[in-house]
């Protein structure tokens, strides 16, 4: 394990997003100190309380809000040895992708100098879809570093490509 300890997780809105909480327990049994980011869409599946408790740390919803008396995302981009999105949607890849800082998962992400990783999670279709396919490539072209996916059960019960890599798997590749 390498001396990163202090990780980022960014959580966006996906079913696989209750995985963030053994994510997160997963980065602490190994040492790390983590932190918190998730979209609005993320707080639908899981909670940001539950994260928080977790995390032993505040979690970062919004890029405006008033308890944060910095600027969240750039501190945290700062404070990250890793910057991890998982689960990663497409929608977030795509944003990622193209540059958009409209939210504090993305604003965080381009705001840092730490190796970022991304874990996707989508049924099948999406992940093999070309648009999706290039906005890996063009991740993939930035530096950042891929965790899965993976093939097995999916959240609409089919059997393929785009399930989460387990969490500590992410967290052990992330640290390693």
């Amino acid at each position: 394990m390498s001396a990163a300890r202090s990780v980022v997780l960014c959580v966006s809105g996906s079913i696989a997003a209750y995985k963030a909480c053994e994510i997160v327990r997963a980065f602490g049994r190994a040492g790390a100190e983590v932190r918190v980011v998730m979209t609005a869409c993320a707080s639908k599946f899981v909670s940001p309380l539950t994260l928080a408790t977790l995390s032993r740390g505040p979690v970062v919803e919004d890029l405006f809000d008033p308890k944060h008396w910095e600027m969240a995302h750039l501190s945290l981009a700062g404070w990250a040895d890793r910057v991890v999105v998982a689960p990663a949607t497409a929608e977030t890849m795509s944003r990622l992708a193209r540059g958009s800082a409209a939210g504090p998962v993305e604003a965080t992400v381009l705001s840092t100098k730490a190796p970022v990783f991304i874990a996707p999670a989508m049924d099948t279709e999406m992940w093999e879809h070309p648009a999706t396919r290039a906005n890996a490539e063009t991740l993939v072209g930035y530096g950042y570093r891929f965790l899965g996916p993976i093939e097995g059960e999916l959240a609409s019960g089919r059997v393929g490509m785009g399930r989460l890599l387990d969490p500590e798997e992410i967290a052990a590749q992330v640290l390693a």
